[in-house]
C-alpha cells in the first residue's frame, strides 16, 4: 500500500499519527484491586472507617503478580493505594519490583455502601434484591439505605484524581483503587451516565490522561495480562 507522500510527489501529506500525551499531562493507570475473599453471611468483613476491608483471595494475589509483570517496564514513577488493604496487597508486587513506596490516597477508597457494608452488598446483588435492582436502574449507589450520597462520592473521587494529577505532571502513575471509583472517575471524564463504566474486572487496567484543560480516557478494563486466569483457559 502506498502512502499519500509516495503517490503524490512534491505534495505535503498529513499522516494519521498515534496518540501522545501532552508533555505536561499526568498519565494515570487506574488498576482495580485483585479478587478479594468471598463474603459469607455469618462472617462479616472487618471494617476500616466504616468500609469493608477484606483481604485478597488466592486468585487476587495471582492477579497482582500479573499486574506487576504487565507494568514493570511501563515507566511508572509513583504508586498510589487507598486505605483498604486489598489495594495495598494488589500494589505490593509492583511496588517491590520498582522499589517504590506507595502513597495513600484516602479519597479513592470505595463508595460507602451504608447498611450493605461488610459483605452484605454481594448477597443482595446476587439475590436480585429490589433495592439492588433500583440501584442499577437509577444508577445511584445511594439507593442503598445509608449509602454515600451520589454527589458527595463524585466530588471526592474528582478531587482525589485532581490531586494526584497535579502532583505528577508529565509522569505515569499507577493508582490501585476500586471498581466503583474507576467507574466514577471515567464517568466524570466522559460526562456520561453514572454507571456507564461500572464493572471493571479485578486486576484490570484503565487509563486517564489529564491536563489542566481536560480528562481523556485512553483505556478501559484492559485484562490482556490476566488471560491465563480466565475461566476455562490453561496457562500456555
Amino acid at each position: 500500500m502506498t502512502t499519500p507522500e509516495e503517490s503524490q510527489p512534491g505534495v505535503t501529506g498529513y499522516r494519521q499519527r498515534p496518540f501522545r500525551p501532552p508533555p505536561d499531562a499526568a498519565d494515570l493507570l487506574l488498576i482495580r484491586h485483585g479478587e478479594s475473599q468471598p463474603a459469607f453471611p455469618d462472617e462479616p468483613f472487618p471494617l476500616v472507617d466504616g468500609h469493608a476491608d477484606p483481604e485478597l483471595a488466592p486468585g487476587g494475589r495471582r492477579q497482582a503478580q500479573f499486574v506487576a509483570d504487565r507494568l514493570a517496564d511501563a515507566g511508572i514513577k509513583a504508586i498510589y493505594v487507598t486505605t483498604l488493604r486489598r489495594t495495598v496487597q494488589t500494589a505490593a508486587p509492583l511496588a517491590a519490583r520498582l522499589g517504590l513506596t506507595p502513597a495513600v490516597e484516602a479519597g479513592l477508597r470505595e463508595v460507602h455502601l451504608g447498611e450493605w457494608e461488610a459483605g452484605l452488598y454481594r448477597k443482595m446483588v446476587a439475590d436480585r434484591h429490589p433495592i439492588a435492582q433500583q440501584m442499577w436502574e437509577r444508577e445511584r449507589w445511594d439507593i442503598i439505605p445509608g449509602a454515600e450520597e451520589a454527589g458527595a462520592f463524585a466530588a471526592r473521587v474528582g478531587e482525589a484524581i485532581t490531586r494526584i494529577a497535579a502532583a505528577h505532571p508529565g509522569q505515569r502513575v499507577a493508582v490501585f483503587t476500586h471498581g466503583g471509583v474507576i467507574g466514577q472517575a471515567l464517568a466524570l471524564a466522559a460526562r456520561s451516565r453514572p454507571f456507564a463504566f461500572v464493572g471493571a474486572d479485578n486486576g484490570s487496567i484503565s487509563r486517564l490522561v489529564i491536563t489542566d484543560q481536560r480528562w481523556m480516557i485512553r483505556l478501559f478494563n484492559d485484562t490482556a495480562h490476566l488471560r491465563d486466569l480466565r475461566p476455562g483457559q490453561r496457562p500456555g
